[in-house]
This record gives structure tokens, C-alpha cells and sequence, in this order.
């Protein structure tokens, strides 16, 4: 049931998956809204840019661009702090009726999908994990190894086990985090209090646009020259600095961001430079199959091929219209 005068309703969103383009068409989107003497503010959907000192790794916005265009949900934790979907939602309902008290107009743009889930289904109430517990599981995996963790994640919660792939090391850990807090599965958790299963329900009227390129050359091609181009703005210098900081350790989620995790490999001497170089390559092009798939699943989206320039007009014709029409 649609939910009345929700302060979320006619939210425009701009998602798609790592390097296909979706803070330049942003970026576009805000000159063409000026010209009709309207201002953007952009909200930022994207789980590492939320933390400080994490900028190159990231592909944050450049510090000229932050301050020619408000943006919200970057830079607001450090990297030792807990950041959340759920944190995400609330965050998000507030800017958007302080955006719009200001008689200005909110876009959301970013990746990461289980903040879009939680701002338009919810999520269940897990327990936060703690540092310390955080600490003590990734202890055994390193004197188990991961395999072995997964086979106790197969005994005491073996629905969450199904549905992750062994390798998924980040949410092993967070459900057996889940377990050793609650007592409980998280399978079990999540039956007791049910989120929608659907990805494209919400309970706000939106337009999702979607940025998937037809040719996964094309994506693939793109992530390779941002990865360089990391590199070469100084990407180990940055992990080397976070890492002096002593409350950042190679454990922290932020940490675990694609880039930083195997960037901390390199420098613990666990990869050489050129394997560091394919990880990070490979990590990144498996984020953005994990993010199409996701998408896929949500019909209502407006798919947009973003190596088409035509496409990429008539979309901002498209996003301005609509601004025109529900502002």
C-alpha cells in the first residue's frame, strides 16, 4: 500500500554498477536543473564514501566539486566507526525534508543496493556487531582458515550458509557475528521480522534510473582505467597513511572496501605488485556483476546503456522533467 505524503515520494535515484558513469551524469544533470534556477543537492549511496581519509580508493568527488555541488553521506564517520543500511534510511529522510525545506531537490546516486532496499522496504533489526567480536571471529579464520568457519556457519545457521557462496568472507563473518551475539541464526532473525523479498518494492513513488552498458567490455575497459588512474593519484600511499592511524586495522569493514583489502595484501607482502594490480581488477569486476544481478531483479528500473550518448541526453532531458513536474 502506497504510504501518503511520504517525505520520500517522487525521490529520483541514479544507481548502476562501479565505474558505469553515474556521478558525471550527477554532475550533468545539476548544470542542465541550473539553468532552470533549480538546485541540486546529491545524497550519496555508496558504503565507502561515507568514511573520512578514504578518498582516491573511493573515486570520492574532488573537493571542488564538493563544494560546487551540496552533497550528503560523505565524510560523515571515520573508518573505525559503524555505518549502517539502516543508519543509511534514517540518514536519508532527513536530508531529503531538509533539501526540500531549503526549496531545493534531492537525487540520490551511488551503488550500493542494500541501502535502496532499506530506504524503500526496511530491514530486520540484527543485533550491531562489536570490534571485539569482529576481532575474535577473524582470529579463527586465520587460525582455521575461512573453510572452516563456513562449514560452522552450514551447522548452526544452514539456510544463511546456502545462500553464500564460500568465498563471501564479509557476510560469513556477520552471520556468525550474528549467532554469537543473538543466540540465534540470522535466517531464523530475519523470519521474525520479514523484509520485503521483492528487490523493487518501495514504499515511496521514485524514478530509478539505471545505468547498465549493454557491452560488459565496455564496463570492464572502464574499471581498468580507473584502477590505473588510482594508482597513479597515490592509492598504497593512502592505505599506508590509514594504516598508521591506530585504531584502523586490516579487520575493519571500510578496510575491507574493494581496493583497500588487497592493497593491504600488497603491503603485507601476501601478493606481489602485479598480483595486487589482477585483485584488484578482479574484485572490482566481480562488485559490478554483483550489482547488475541485483538490479536485474528490480523491473521497474529505467535501464540506460551509458556508452550511448544519445541515451545519456534524452535521460537528463527525461530526469528534468520529471524535477520540473514534482518539484
Amino acid at each position: 500500500m502506497q504510504v501518503q505524503n511520504n517525505p520520500l515520494d517522487q525521490l529520483l535515484a541514479i544507481v548502476g554498477p562501479t565505474a558505469s558513469g553515474k556521478s558525471s551524469l550527477s554532475m550533468l544533470l545539476v548544470q542542465a536543473a541550473a539553468e532552470h534556477h533549480i538546485t541540486i543537492e546529491i545524497i550519496s549511496m555508496d558504503s565507502a564514501l561515507v568514511y573520512r581519509g578514504m578518498n582516491i580508493g573511493t573515486a570520492k568527488p574532488t573537493p571542488a566539486e564538493l563544494k560546487r555541488v551540496s552533497h550528503h553521506g560523505i565524510n560523515i564517520r571515520d573508518p573505525w566507526e559503524h555505518y549502517s543500511a539502516a543508519a543509511f534510511a534514517h540518514d536519508v529522510k532527513q536530508w531529503v525534508q531538509e533539501i526540500r525545506a531549503r526549496g531545493n531537490y534531492p537525487i540520490v546516486v551511488g551503488g550500493t543496493m542494500l541501502y535502496w532496499r532499506a530506504l524503500g522496504q526496511g530491514l530486520s533489526q540484527l543485533p550491531a556487531t562489536t570490534q571485539e567480536v569482529r576481532l575474535r571471529i577473524e582470529s579463527r579464520a586465520q587460525l582455521l582458515g575461512w573453510d572452516t568457519l563456513y562449514r560452522q556457519l552450514q551447522e548452526v545457521d544452514p539456510m544463511t550458509a546456502a545462500r553464500l557462496p564460500p568465498g563471501d568472507h564479509q557476510r560469513i563473518s556477520r552471520a556468525l557475528e550474528v549467532f554469537e551475539l543473538s543466540g540465534e541464526p540470522m535466517s531464523s532473525l530475519i523470519q521474525q521480522e520479514p523484509y520485503a523479498i521483492s528487490r523493487n518494492d518501495a514504499n515511496f513513488e521514485h524514478v530509478l534510473v539505471s545505468l547498465e552498458p549493454n557491452n560488459r567490455a565496455w564496463l570492464h575497459e572502464r574499471i581498468e582505467q580507473r584502477f590505473t588512474q588510482m594508482l597513479t593519484l597515490g592509492l598504497i600511499e593512502e592505505v599506508k597513511t590509514l594504516l598508521t592511524h591506530p585504531q584502523i586495522n586490516a579487520t575493519l569493514p571500510a578496510m575491507r572496501a574493494v581496493g583497500y583489502r588487497q592493497a593491504i595484501s600488497y603491503l603485507n607482502q601476501e601478493y606481489s605488485y602485479a598480483q595486487f594490480v589482477e585483485a584488484g581488477l578482479a574484485a572490482s569486476r566481480q562488485l559490478a556483476k554483483r550489482q547488475i544481478t541485483w538490479l536485474r531483479a528490480m523491473p521497474s528500473r529505467r535501464v540506460v546503456d551509458p556508452s550511448d550518448q544519445q541515451a545519456l541526453a534524452q535521460t537528463i532531458h527525461d530526469c528534468l522533467d520529471h524535477i520540473l513536474k514534482t518539484r
